[in-house]
């Protein structure tokens, strides 16, 4: 996959395998997202990628707000295409990208110890959460750090506040990425 971004006035003309590499791009790779944006990047244009993302994040939120298991199943499977933070490799259904495996680097080096805790909170999490993965804006962030707002959002238990926690990290990822590759 390019990890470079099309000028986003010639994205509607892309092919839309091109189309949906953009999408892996930003986000992460998603078959339910490409499912949900094909219709929107083949007739709607941008006047940015954050106009995009913002987009993206809107559909998302839509879904959350429908009262449908089907928009639900598909809003957990965007959800649910973030890796797991903290893993140094991806497992064998798992999938890290580039962009994720350089965002998380910090987040897997030191005592093996916090990677321990770190992934005992990951299935606490995802016990907590069922079809959710924990998504945040890491920016440099250290695993302290963001170890303590998994701990917090564990421990407040709402569902809803997650994903829309959830699609605001992806956002905000995907916003940085495309400030690093425009």
């Amino acid at each position: 996959m390019s990890t470079s971004l099309p000028a986003l006035a010639t994205l509607t003309s892309e092919p839309r395998d091109r189309q949906f590499q953009v999408l892996d791009t930003l986000f992460e790779p998603s078959p339910e997202l490409h499912t949900l944006m094909a219709p929107v990047l083949a007739h709607q244009t941008f006047d940015s990628y954050a106009r995009l993302i913002d987009a993206v994040g809107g559909r998302m939120s839509a879904l959350s707000a429908a009262d449908s298991s089907k928009d639900r199943e598909i809003l957990y499977g965007i959800l649910g295409s973030h890796p797991r933070l903290g893993r140094p490799k991806a497992g064998p259904t798992e999938h890290l990208s580039e962009l994720s495996r350089k965002e998380q680097a910090q987040l897997n080096t030191g005592a093996e110890e916090q990677a321990e805790r770190l992934r005992v909170l990951n299935a606490e999490y995802e016990e907590k959460f069922p079809g959710l993965r924990f998504v945040t804006f890491v920016n440099g962030r250290d695993r302290d750090v963001i170890m303590e707002e998994m701990r917090k959002r564990i421990d407040r238990g709402d569902a809803e506040a997650e994903v829309e926690e959830t699609i605001q990290a992806m956002c905000d990822i995907a916003k940085d990425r495309a400030r690093k590759l425009e």
